[in-house]
Parts: structure tokens; sequence; C-alpha cells
């Protein structure tokens, strides 16, 4: 599943075709690890993704609409200064190496003509956007690398630019086809000529390799060591044809699709080594097939970069929340035994006649308990019976007092810990920079992130909840946040409409619309389906959902973002599946 340069040449060949004397429109870095580059041509406008991402580093035409940060980085504002309107002149790729270089005609600061090159990188984890002026010294880059991170290649402005490591691997557009068989006897005996292959040549990846040996084998394993003298002629041979095929750049763009329908792995060649355990689909161009390929798991990754900071902030809340009501409940329990100190007191005051002044304890008769059994009753030697009685009395109101209030905190830290689980269900199930934003403004209001907007900025409107329809033509609204629970119980929703929700289970606000019809059975089933696959239960098999009328429905002063209660419902199991 790598982007090799076989594969890249081809994406080469694309690019030239439609971007060849475009010019820069517009530069966007939705993230810290990509950017995307506008180009308009005589013929259309097209958009090229640039990312160096360690585990999707690539670069190709893209149609995925990216969010922007309102405020763009520092080197997407170098890269606006130096090549917006600047002209693209070529497109180069050393060999097979996994790079390209993007050469732009563009105009300095004294009106002098200058090419820059911006050189994308696709190196794994070491992956890297750097733009070079024309002596080749680095202006910048998007990933630095000092002395520090690397002994053997710099990225820093102000150095000359160095081509990555050489691999000293055999390059299939200069290698004829026996040369690369007489590499492969050099070989190890026991190692997989699939690994061979990869050992060998430049350029390509491992499925590539398992490709050709698998097309060599005729579907069986090989070593090297078992090649006879037919294997070794058909391994040349279709080394030969692949070999064709990136010289002429006339592959063709192949995925290979789990049964599940999972992305699996790509490639330029025709895809057959696994057999009935994968579905391979062509498409039209290379970088449509990247799109596909990385849409959603790169979605998730970019999801998962933008709300690492609300989690961990949540995360550091609940558990100080969690250890917060721990503590509280140990104060609690010792504030149990309050009554051993009232009986000690009430002990101690009907015997102050036979108390000795200055003795550290007294046997006394606990007239609280049948029989009469003898209790020790501690005593402060310092203090006189009477002062001893009336310490115990002390104590007692004080821990008395103590168990009010701690039982008050107690349910305030539940309550909020309470709140924080509903906001981590609604960010495990955000889906887009929306999403976020919205959760970061209840944050906001709540108190648990600092307002950074100016005063005359406008707080972020609440967005529409979800909306769906059942199999029997009845509209289904869900809340995706607190916020949207709050606008859709409290202002969408009818009163004769039926509001669900998952028992004790935070989730979110589902409405079933019912526009003055009684709903049916099967719309009340589906809603309740929704209910359970917008909560923290939605991997559960039976979910208790909860339904009533909306106007059975209320919110108490002063109570959290989503926060309600309701009377007069009913419970009915589902499957969220």
């Amino acid at each position: 599943m790598a982007l090799d340069g076989a594969f890249l040449r081809h994406i080469k060949k694309e690019l030239e075709e439609k971007l060849l004397g475009g010019r820069v429109d517009k530069i966007h870095q939705p993230n810290r690890e990509e950017l995307v580059v506008a180009f308009r041509t005589r013929e259309a406008a097209y958009k090229v993704l640039f990312s160096a991402r360690a585990n999707s580093a690539r670069v190709h035409f893209t149609t995925i609409p990216l969010e922007n940060p309102k405020q763009p980085p520092m080197l997407c504002m170098l890269l606006r200064k130096k090549l917006q309107g600047a002209k693209l002149t070529a497109i180069r790729q050393p060999e097979l190496e996994r790079l390209l270089h993007f050469d732009f005609d563009t105009v300095n600061e004294l009106g002098d003509h200058v090419t820059l090159t911006l050189t994308m990188e696709i190196m794994g984890r070491y992956s890297n956007i750097i733009l070079s002026d024309e002596n080749g010294k680095i202006i910048d880059a998007l990933k630095r690398v000092d002395a520090e991170m690397s002994s053997q290649r710099l990225v820093l402005p102000g150095l000359t630019y160095q081509l990555p490591p050489p691999q000293h691997k055999l390059c299939p557009l200069s290698t004829p086809s026996q040369q690369v068989v007489e590499a492969l006897k050099e070989l190890p005996k026991d190692m997989e000529l699939s690994k061979g292959y990869l050992a060998v040549l430049q350029g390509v990846s491992p499925i590539v390799c398992r490709e050709l040996a698998h097309q060599v084998g005729r579907g069986r394993e090989l070593t090297v060591k078992t090649l006879d003298e037919e294997q070794l002629f058909r391994a040349g041979f279709f080394y030969q044809q692949m070999r064709d095929t990136v010289e002429a750049v006339s592959g063709k763009p192949y995925m290979a699709v789990s049964p599940q329908g999972k992305p699996m792995d790509f490639s330029f060649l025709d895809i057959h080594q696994y057999g009935s355990g994968a579905v391979v689909k062509g498409c039209e161009t290379f970088s449509q097939l990247l799109d596909e390929f990385y849409r959603e798991r790169d979605q998730q990754e970019r999801m998962r970069v933008r709300e690492a900071d609300l989690l961990r902030l949540l995360s550091n809340h609940s558990e100080r929340l969690a250890r917060k009501i721990g503590v509280q409940q140990g104060e609690l329990e010792q504030c149990g035994k309050r009554e051993e100190l009232r009986v000690a007191g009430d002990l101690i005051s009907a015997n102050l006649y036979a108390i000795p002044k200055g003795a550290p304890f007294a046997d006394l008769e606990n007239f609280y308990e049948e029989g009469q059994p003898t209790l020790r009753v501690k005593l402060d030697p310092a203090l006189t019976p009477n002062q001893n009685a009336q310490k115990y009395y002390k104590e007692y109101r004080k821990a008395k007092t103590a168990e009010e209030k701690l039982n008050e905190q107690i349910a305030i830290a539940q309550r909020e810990l309470e709140y924080l689980d509903t906001v981590l269900d609604a960010l495990a199930r955000a889906e887009t920079e929306r999403d976020l934003s919205e959760i970061r403004a209840e944050l906001q209001e709540q108190g648990y992130l600092k307002k950074l907007r100016s005063k005359k900025e406008k707080p972020a409107a609440v967005s529409a909840p979800l909306s769906f329809t059942t199999s029997d033509g009845f509209t289904v609204l869900v809340g995706r946040n607190n916020r949207q629970n709050d606008l859709l119980t409290r202002k969408l929703a009818n009163n004769n409409d039926i509001w669900f929700h998952t028992k004790n289970i935070p989730g979110s606000h589902t409405v079933l619309v019912t526009q003055g019809r009684a709903p049916t059975e099967k719309a009340m089933e589906e809603a309740a389906v929704l209910a359970a696959r917008h909560s923290k239960a939605k991997d559960s098999a039976q979910v208790p959902v909860d339904y009533t009328q909306v106007r059975n429905v209320s919110k108490p002063q002063g109570a959290k973002p989503g926060k309600v209660i309701y009377v007069n419902y009913k419970t009915m199991f589902v499957d969220p599946a």
C-alpha cells in the first residue's frame, strides 16, 4: 500500500497533461502536513493535493473539499507570497525516485523572472515539501530537519537542497531483463522471489513485486533457490513487461478492495495475487484512485488530529472529577461514623460524677445497646469530663455538617462528570470541522476553554440537527451535540412530537416529527434505533431507549447544555445494528 516511483511516474504524466503552462491561483494549508494548490489553465481549474503525512504521503489532483483554518500557517503565507500567479513550466522526476520537482516561473521583488522549485518528497515518515530558489538554496520546508534530527541530510532555509541518499538499486528505466535475472541469482537462496524483486529494483512497491512473483510462479510462492531455467526466463519476461509499462507510462489505475468494501492496495498493474480474497476494480484516473483510496482514512486522521486537544481536555477534567469524587466518598464514609461520637458524648454526660479528672479513658455502660455492654471511651486528660463530652458533641456536629456538604459536592461533581460524558460522546461522533467548532463553542460557554474571539465577533451559530426519513415517510431529527440537542428539543420540536433518548446512557436527543399524525410502530422503532445508533451504546446488542411526547420533556433551571428531565415515559429495547 505504498505510492512507489513507478506509480508516481504515471501521476507525473497525468499532472503534466493538464497543468503545464497553468498558473497558481490559490494556496491553502488545511493542516500542518498538507498543502492544496489551485491551478488555473486556459481549459479549466484544478486543485492539487500535496500530502506529507507519514502513512499517506502523495501528490495528485483532488476533488475532495478540505476545510482551511481561519489563520493560514507561516509556510502557507510564504508560498502565497512566492508562488501566487507563478507559471508551472516543468515537472521533473529523477529516474524512479519517489519525488517530484515542480518548476515555476515567477517574478521576484525586483521584477526579474526567476525559477522556484517546489519539491514533493514521498518517503514515509520522512516525507516533506520543500521550496528552493533558482540556485538550489532552500527557502523553507514543511518539515525542517536540523543536525539533531539527522546527521546525513539537513533541510533548513539557506542550505543547498540535496536529493535523498540513493538506494543503490537497479532502475527499471535503464536496466535490461537479463541484468535483473543475474542480480536475482546473487541473492540469498532462501529469499522469497517477491522480496528478491524488492531488493534489486528501484521505484517499485511490494504489491508490484508480489504481482511479478505471482505471475512467475503461476500462483505458487517461490524462493530464489527454487527457480529453474523456465522460471528464470519467466522472471525476466514479466519484469520486461512491467518495465515497458513504466517506460511508456501506459499503466492503468487498479485498486484491490476487500469483500467488506475496504480498500486494500493499489497499483498501475492489474492485480491478480489476491484471487477471490479481493475484488479488483479500475478507476478512470490515477488521481481519482488515490482520492477514493485515502478519502475515509484521511478524514478520520484529520479529525483525530483536530480533536486531540479536546479529547485531552475532556479526559483530564473527567479524571480529575473521578479522583475528587473518590476522595469525597472516602471522607463521607468516615462521616458515617458520627453516631459513635454522639453516643460517646451522651455516655460521658450521663457519668460525669463517676469519671475522675485527668483519666485517659473511661469504661462506661452503653445504654443504647441491649444488655448495656461496657464501652471504653477515649478521653483527653487535659480536659474535664464535661469538656470531653462537649468535644465529642462538637465533632459530631462537624461530621454531620460535613456529610451534608459532601453529599452536595458529590452530586454536583457527578452531574458535571455526566455532562462531560455527553461531550465525549458527541466528540466521538463528530464528522466535520463544524461539529468540532460547535463543541469548542459549547466548552467555551461552560468555561472549560478560554474564549479567544474578539468582542465584535458573533458567537458561532448552532447548525441544524441530522435529518432522516423512516421507511413509512416520517421525519426523524437527531442532535449531533448538546447545543443541537437543546435547539431540537426546546425550539424545533412540537409538543406532540415523540422524543427519544437512550436510558441512562449519553446520547443524542432524537425527535420523531408527527405533524399531527399518529406515529406507526415501524416509525417508532426506527426512531429508537437512530437514538441508539447516535449514543455511547451504539456497539451494544440490546439498548434501552426511553420515549415520550415532547411536552413531557423540560430543562431544569441552570442545567448544563443537553440536560433535561422527562416524565410519563415508556422504554423499548432495540438493536442499533
